[in-house]
């Protein structure tokens, strides 16, 4: 009967939020300054809301219906359980087509959500979400350069692709050559995306603040917040642009042993505006092609670590981060320089695409995050739980905290062994994590609820290259959490030396920077014995 009244109150929730955001939409036409925009909101809003409400009607009744009567832990139950799962994830992938959007980052990065979120729906919104996204027609694409540059894209351009080689939520791709002969790629926005960004914001706001109002256990509140503040610049291409720029600076001047291993297309500026951005073009296999990463003559454990070791310069010493690492964001292609491994393998770059969503972290932040790391790569409680409460999660969800993070279970977080953290893959382990994630949701839901916006982002950056290195290596490798540990115990203690003054203090901190090394040649050792004892034993 609880499960009965709760989809009832869904449904009624649904409903109300459907009547309260058709009359707000009205008022908006009503009172706005610019009526002809306030009218498509109107028009748009009411059609998505209905869109939103019939589907989770359709979901509510599919579960209520399915599994009614059957017994809780029985396999009939488990069998007709994953099929609704899987029925509703194609209902909702269905939904986040049709309204676009927003809906359709949403989906991305439910995607990504393997510790919230049934591994059925995971699954259908990865295979999707990132390459059969909507198309803008041609006419649309001339629309938005005749307003942005004045003319169509052939007076601008010597060739114009007008098919595009690639869709997302808010734009579209097209390969193009300049007038002096250079090959590029050019970025259009979605001419409805101005529009529909403002209707697709509202409907979730609504729909958000009345799930909680109802069920105060669900807050995703701060879902809003992050919307409201990371769309308008992700709409803006220039701002994208400068992005782009300034991460590549970032590694020239504070990881300069890595800079040539990074790169992001060159910005044609004279031909980008807010809603254009014209780069050069970069060819290359995405980061989860291992076929074709394996043609370039590239090991694909190379390009592993590679990524881990980018990400943690970004995280632990820039504090400017990409935060949508997906891997239509990430291209692999053999080191322009020619360089090649002991093995005679060819050395990878890794290019940067789609700069639109950064965070920064502050130096407090940035530094307590490095130390969590550090404390989780050297599975050292005390510092885990100390640094976990610093960042917000509270001395009674810090256990959690570190499980979302790692994927890992407590008793395995601080276990001592060296490849303690490394995620194998298979199904017993996806199983698990599904487990914890049904078990655990309203103290997910909490935590998420109290986390600091900035470290939500570092938690979608988290499993956007979790799913990466799964693509890579089939799980992850103990080099990954290495590359990690490194980086970050070297942030703390680069930090740490710009905040001691004294010289007692400055001393202390050589001393523990010498035991750092130890540390990381003893775990260095370790695995070189443990890659032996795996070659030994087959």
């Amino acid at each position: 009967m609880a499960t009965r009244s709760l989809w009832r109150t869904r449904g009624k929730l649904a409903v109300a939020a459907t009547a309260l955001l058709t009359g707000g939409a009205t008022a908006t036409v009503a009172t706005s300054e610019d009526p002809a925009t306030a009218l498509k909101l109107c028009t748009a809003v009411p059609v998505r809301l209905y869109r939103n409400t019939v589907t989770a009607a359709s979901i509510a009744f599919d579960y209520e219906y399915s599994l009614w009567g059957l017994s809780e832990g029985s396999v009939e139950k488990a069998k007709v359980k994953h099929e609704v799962h899987l029925r509703s994830a194609r209902k909702l992938q269905e939904l986040c087509f049709k309204n676009g959007g927003i809906y359709i980052k949403l989906g991305q990065h439910l995607g990504q959500l393997e510790y919230l979120v049934p591994e059925e729906y995971v699954q259908t919104m990865r295979e999707s979400m990132l390459n059969k996204c909507p198309v803008s027609s041609y006419d649309q694409v001339c629309e938005v350069f005749k307003k942005e540059l004045g003319e169509t894209p052939d007076k601008i351009f010597e060739e114009f692709d007008p098919v595009p080689i690639a869709s997302a939520s808010l734009a579209q791709v097209h390969v193009a050559r300049t007038l002096d002969g250079q090959k590029v790629a050019v970025k259009v926005q979605h001419t409805h995306m101005t529009d529909t960004a403002t209707a697709d914001r509202a409907t979730v706001e609504v729909l958000v603040n009345t799930l909680h109002g109802v069920f105060p256990s669900f807050d995703y509140r701060w879902l809003i917040d992050e919307i409201r503040e990371s769309l308008p610049k992700e709409l803006d291409f220039l701002v994208e642009a400068k992005n782009s720029e300034k991460c590549l600076e970032n590694f020239r001047k504070l990881s300069p042993h890595i800079a040539e291993y990074v790169y992001a297309p060159k910005v044609h500026w004279n031909l980008s505006t807010s809603k254009l951005l014209t780069m050069e073009f970069m060819d290359g296999a995405h980061v989860n092609d291992v076929k074709t990463i394996q043609k370039l003559g590239i090991q694909p454990n190379e390009v592993a670590t590679l990524v881990s070791r980018v990400f943690a310069e970004m995280m632990f010493r820039h504090g400017f981060v990409h935060c949508d690492p997906h891997a239509a964001n990430l291209i692999v292609r053999p080191l322009p320089s020619g360089k090649r491994t002991i093995l005679g393998k060819r050395k990878p770059q890794l290019v940067l695409l789609d700069h639109g969503l950064y965070k920064e972290l502050d130096f407090t932040t940035r530094f307590n995050y490095a130390s969590l790391w550090k404390a989780l790569i050297f599975s050292d409680a005390n510092a885990i739980k100390e640094n976990s409460v610093k960042l917000g999660a509270g001395e009674d969800l810090y256990a959690l905290f570190a499980a979302i993070l790692t994927m890992k279970p407590w008793n395995r977080i601080i276990d001592p062994s060296v490849d303690h953290l490394v995620i194998k893959g298979d199904d017993s382990e996806r199983s698990e994590r599904q487990m914890y994630a049904s078990q655990f949701f309203p103290q997910i839901s909490e935590l998420l609820r109290r986390l600091p916006r900035v470290i939500l982002l570092m938690l979608k950056t988290n499993d956007c290259l979790r799913s990466v290195n799964s693509c890579l290596l089939q799980g992850s490798s103990v080099e990954t959490f290495f590359i990690i540990g490194k980086v970050s115990s070297e942030a703390v203690v680069e930090a740490k030396k710009l905040q001691r003054k004294s010289l007692l203090s400055r001393l202390d901190v050589l001393l523990e920077e010498i035991l750092l090394e130890v540390r990381l040649l003893g775990m260095q050792i370790a695995l070189w014995l443990l890659h032996l004892r795996r070659a030994l034993t087959g």
